[in-house]
């Protein structure tokens, strides 16, 4: 879908076409579709950003909520969204030990005991390693640190997803 095609839908329509980029919270995307038309691909998600970052705090905590636990309950039942099924998949995370799944199981616990959230990190910019490192030093941050960079993890993943929704090729050019 290219962002012409999107700038001219209905809410209806532009809720369904991004609405997934925020995982299960689609009210971003219907929030920013008043902000139509977008000039590019970089407007569009700094609309969508804007728009996360103005919501409630308690729903800036939901949407954080709303993402699973990386390694979690769902990824070993199958039901976790394509798009976070992938992209756990492409940090490595579908091929652990024991070893560590039961890693992952531990800091998971004691950063929702912490946080009262899942740890969100945008696996796409990372494998396996980084992600575990990345938990202890996460770990240590207040609450309002880890709000914000939960937010901005989210916001990276929203950049990825949105790529694979919105085709940035010029109308009549060829992708190579």
């Amino acid at each position: 879908m290219t962002l012409q095609d999107l700038n001219a839908l209905d809410r209806a329509a532009f809720v369904a076409a991004v609405g997934s980029v925020f995982e299960h919270s689609p009210w971003i995307a219907e929030r920013a579709w008043e902000l139509r038309p977008f000039a590019d691909l970089a407007a569009l998600h700094a609309a969508l950003v804007a728009t996360m970052h103005a919501a409630e705090p308690e729903e800036q905590l939901c949407l954080i909520r709303a993402h699973p636990d990386l390694v979690g309950r769902a990824a070993r039942l199958g039901t976790l969204t394509a798009a976070s099924t992938s992209e756990q998949a492409g940090a490595g995370l579908d091929s652990l030990s024991a070893e560590e799944i039961a890693l992952f199981d531990r800091y998971n616990a004691e950063y929702r005991a912490k946080f009262g959230f899942p740890f969100v990190i945008c696996a796409r910019e990372n494998k396996k390693e980084s992600i575990l490192a990345a938990f202890p030093v996460r770990l240590g941050h207040s609450a309002e640190e880890e709000t914000e960079t939960a937010l901005a993890e989210i916001a990276k993943i929203a950049s990825f997803r949105l790529r694979d929704i919105v085709s940035t090729t010029p109308v009549g050019s060829v992708e190579r």
